[in-house]
């Protein structure tokens, strides 16, 4: 066989194609040498004997390792498996539902660190690369593109995840909290989610959310934020109310209970108020509000423009720290 000269003969355009695809290979295989060796099987088991798993990477050689809330939360037991080490007990640091986000560490010697990439760096149609442990098939190497940037996904607390990478690199079970990496080898997001029945819509929490919290959870253990009391939905102003009082937004957070006792109580504020403003910033739903209620706010009494009825007002609001 004349593979070679064959290879020669080819038309250019085909030529190049198949170059092109060469290059391609080279370029998912050294990514999947490089990474792989940071990237752990982690299996849980609940109280009452039920179990699970999914995917995690070795953030620091000292043995933090990121991964996904959903995949840990409320573990009775979390084991680590690493390519090269075995399989270790780990202690859960700290998650953040919001985000779905969670820490763990490991006490094992010669762990391997991935390398961070730059969220701000990824453009649409770039090769990515997905590591995990899809179905409990260990480290199960697929690739795609990046999609689209600056989606959002909703977490299992409610809250929305911002600045999330859509990808059509496949994701399965078990293929949550591993690593999205980009071409360098660098890992640019958390592998998170999976729109079932659809095919390539999958979801990576960027790196740079995931880093700073992972940052909060080594400090603290949690992720702090603020609330007032209220529960929520974002909804439509009335055109003419808010053209009357220079409201910038068409929509606000309209509150449907006021909880007795809290912050937004005790600053009078009732059913059927809608926030349209908080701290300076414009409030165009429930999300906003929800993001605008962070750690700094915890304490510090801030200003809310407010709508009732036809009237607007101004009202002071010191929210507390929300636990849990």
């Amino acid at each position: 066989m004349r593979s070679d000269s064959q290879f020669v003969s080819l038309p250019p355009e085909v030529r190049s194609e198949a170059e092109a695809l060469d290059a391609y290979s080279r370029v998912v295989t050294s990514v999947a040498e490089s990474t792989s060796p940071a990237v752990v099987r982690i299996q849980v088991e609940m109280d009452r004997g039920r179990g699970g798993g999914g995917s995690g990477f070795v953030l620091t050689p000292d043995g933090f390792i990121l991964t996904n809330s959903h995949v840990v939360h409320k573990a009775a037991k979390i084991k680590v498996s690493t390519p090269d080490s075995g399989e270790f007990t780990a202690r859960l640091v700290g998650e953040d539902p919001d985000t779905d986000l969670a820490l763990v560490r490991i006490d094992a010697p010669g762990l391997q660190a991935v390398k961070l990439g730059d969220s701000r760096k990824i453009r649409v149609g770039q090769l990515v690369v997905a590591i995990g442990n899809p179905y409990g098939f260990q480290y199960t190497v697929t690739a795609g593109v990046v999609s689209a940037l600056g989606r959002t996904l909703r977490s299992q607390s409610g809250r929305l995840i911002e600045d999330v990478i859509q990808t059509d690199a496949a994701l399965n079970p078990g293929n949550s909290g591993g690593p999205l990496v980009n071409a360098a080898g660098e890992v640019i997001g958390v592998n998170t989610a999976t729109i079932l029945p659809a095919q390539g819509l999958c979801f990576a929490i960027s790196i740079s959310t995931a880093q700073f919290i992972a940052t909060k959870l080594i400090r603290d253990g949690v992720v702090r934020r603020s609330f007032i009391g209220v529960q929520a939905q974002t909804a439509p102003l009335n055109r003419t109310i808010a053209r009357h009082y220079d409201v910038a937004s068409s929509t606000g957070a309209l509150l449907l209970a006021v909880e007795p006792g809290s912050p937004a109580a005790g600053a009078g504020l009732q059913e059927g108020d809608v926030i349209v403003e908080l701290a300076g910033e414009h409030v165009e739903g429930v999300d906003v509000l929800n993001r605008l209620l962070n750690e700094e706010r915890i304490g510090v009494a801030t200003k809310l423009i407010v709508l009732r009825g036809s009237k607007r007002f101004e009202v002071n609001v010191v929210p507390a720290e929300r636990l849990g």
